[in-house]
């Protein structure tokens, strides 16, 4: 069968204990079989993986035709027995962030995609289409406006794929009766991961050793950089990421702090602290995970810079906003705090300028959270979202 057959179920009647469908248009005998397969089923609640288990098992004799169906179309027959058979034609989701080819796949399987990922697309899809649009699919950066959102009267689920939703007007939506959802859990490892690397890059000054490498010069000219294992470790924002660094970091025999609005109860062998300043007071290493909001704008200021002081590292994967640039470039030069690792910054996509030029600083241009196992648990994480709510279920991973 070849993927991303499209059909449409014209009506459909029972005969005794048989269902049968009847289609607009040619479809193929492999896909009418299928679709009756799954229509029957009541798989429902279950997601792709399960469904193919508890279809192998219900109908042994198409086994093998199952374990080999196209993912795609596989997404696809799941939409239709969730959505119901008077609702054949696929939502309208209007995509707002790049996809690559495999992940436009997945989604268009399921919807009738409208892509818009640059400022003049979004805007002439949202005025040629925003009448239809019943899904959005974005993140917490490119995010979606009150304004917008008025332009959609369909509108009814709004979707961030990462853990970030700073740029929705979740109020305004929620006025609406708009279900939000994000990606909470599905890229965790990957930005606890990076978040690691970074701060081996900047505290064993990676990037410059390698330079030096390339140009010829050895040890015995170069400064030596401190360890990061047995050293203490402060988390601000101890929340997915923020456990998944922590994980980490006691493979590195560090002492570990955090600060949150409150203290966890689930994390007895964690220091909490009260608040950022006397966090960073207490640690050699700071690693920012908090959410980006209004609250938590340049929550990494000068003083935080001056308590975590001259010995000090900062790294950054939450969001730009949560550490002032300015404070920050200020007290790398001036050798306040010994270096800084961003994966964030403000002003994204362009380059933090008066950063650009310091050595003690290691930049990434906001690719934490993306890696192939990322992704497509985080368009997963959608579609599985996606498939609950136009099945009138609950979804997994609500704002």
């Amino acid at each position: 069968m070849g993927g991303g057959s499209v059909f449409r179920v014209s009506s459909m009647k029972f005969s005794g204990s048989e269902l049968r469908l009847f289609y607009d248009g040619s479809v193929s005998a492999e896909m009418k079989d299928f679709s009756r397969v799954v229509f029957c089923a009541g798989i429902a609640r279950a997601n792709s993986g399960r469904a193919r288990i508890y279809l192998t098992r219900c109908f042994p004799r198409i086994a093998h035709r199952l374990a080999t169906l196209d993912r795609k179309v596989f997404i696809q027959i799941l939409f239709i027995h969730a959505i119901g058979h008077n609702a054949f034609m696929k939502p309208s989701l209007l995509v707002l962030i790049y996809l690559s080819d495999e992940s436009r796949a997945s989604v268009d399987a399921a919807f009738d995609v409208i892509y818009a990922p640059d400022p003049s697309r979004r805007e002439a899809a949202i005025a040629t289409h925003g009448a239809a649009i019943r899904a959005v699919l974005t993140n917490g950066t490119t995010g979606l406006t009150a304004a917008e959102i008025d332009r959609m009267p369909r509108l009814e689920l709004v979707s961030a794929v990462g853990a970030g939703y700073e740029n929705l007007p979740l109020d305004h939506a929620r006025s609406r009766g708009i279900v939000l959802v994000n990606g909470a859990g599905t890229n965790d490892h990957c930005v606890a991961d990076h978040a690691f690397a970074l701060l081996l890059a900047v505290v064993r000054d990676v990037p410059q050793l390698d330079r030096a490498t390339r140009e010829g010069v050895w040890r015995d000219h170069l400064p030596l950089h401190p360890q990061v294992s047995n050293k203490r470790l402060g988390i601000v924002g101890l929340g997915h990421i923020g456990a998944q660094v922590a994980r980490r970091a006691a493979g590195f025999d560090m002492q570990l702090g955090y600060h949150n609005r409150k203290p966890r109860d689930d994390a007895p062998l964690l220091r909490y602290f009260d608040s950022v300043e006397a966090l960073a007071s207490w640690s050699d290493f700071l690693v920012v995970a908090t959410p980006g909001s209004a609250g938590t704008r340049h929550l990494i200021d000068e003083k935080v810079l001056a308590a975590l002081g001259p010995h000090g590292f900062v790294v950054n994967v939450s969001r730009g906003s949560v550490v002032d640039t300015a404070a920050l470039a200020h007290a790398l030069a001036a050798g306040a705090i010994a270096g800084a690792a961003l994966d964030v910054y403000e002003g994204e996509p362009e380059p933090p300028r008066a950063l650009l030029e310091l050595r003690n600083v290691v930049l990434t241009p906001h690719v934490g959270g993306r890696s192939p196992e990322a992704i497509t648990a985080s368009v997963d994480n959608f579609l599985d979202n996606a498939r609950r709510h136009f099945a009138g279920e609950p979804v997994l991973t609500p704002i």
